[in-house]
């Protein structure tokens, strides 16, 4: 359960008997629907399930030691999204607990995927699911690059 009201994260094995990493993992955490989060009837607005992916997606970076506030300045790249996708299927009200799973779903050469579902804490109800393709790209000039090795590594 969250402290505070602050958001709790975990990772779990979700391919028993495999070693552990984040590519047979799913990490998650957990977060409630704010009151920034929804609309007039109490409904949260779409564009909120990008801030509990983005916090999931931080964390699981954190989490593997790859802190993106030193992971870009350490290998001088960066990581812009290219692609988004959610599917909804059943809407969260405001003060829902969360649980936000996210999970590797693809390491290329230049370009990673990253998996999310969000449940609803309460009765394990997937509310959502969603994806960010992401391209390694230079901070000198923008151009795509190969993602650094150890980062491949820590993923």
């Amino acid at each position: 359960m969250p402290l505070n009201g602050a958001f709790l994260f975990t990772y779990q094995n979700s391919h028993i008997g495999l070693p552990l990493a984040f590519m047979n993992n799913k990490f998650s955490i957990q977060e409630y629907v704010r009151w920034s989060d929804v609309d007039y009837a109490g409904l949260i607005c779409y564009g909120a399930y990008l801030r509990f992916f983005e916090m999931a997606e931080t964390e699981l970076f954190r989490t593997a030691g790859l802190p993106y506030g030193k992971v870009f300045e350490e290998f001088d790249f960066w990581l812009p999204r290219v692609q988004l996708h959610c599917d909804f299927h059943h809407p969260a009200l405001l003060d829902d607990l969360l649980a936000v799973y996210a999970f590797i779903g693809r390491i290329g050469t230049k370009s990673l995927t990253l998996n999310f579902e969000v449940y609803r804490s309460k009765d394990n109800l997937l509310l959502a699911e969603g994806r960010f393709v992401m391209v390694a790209v230079s901070r000198k000039n923008f151009k795509s690059i190969a993602l650094p090795p150890l980062v491949i590594e820590k993923l």
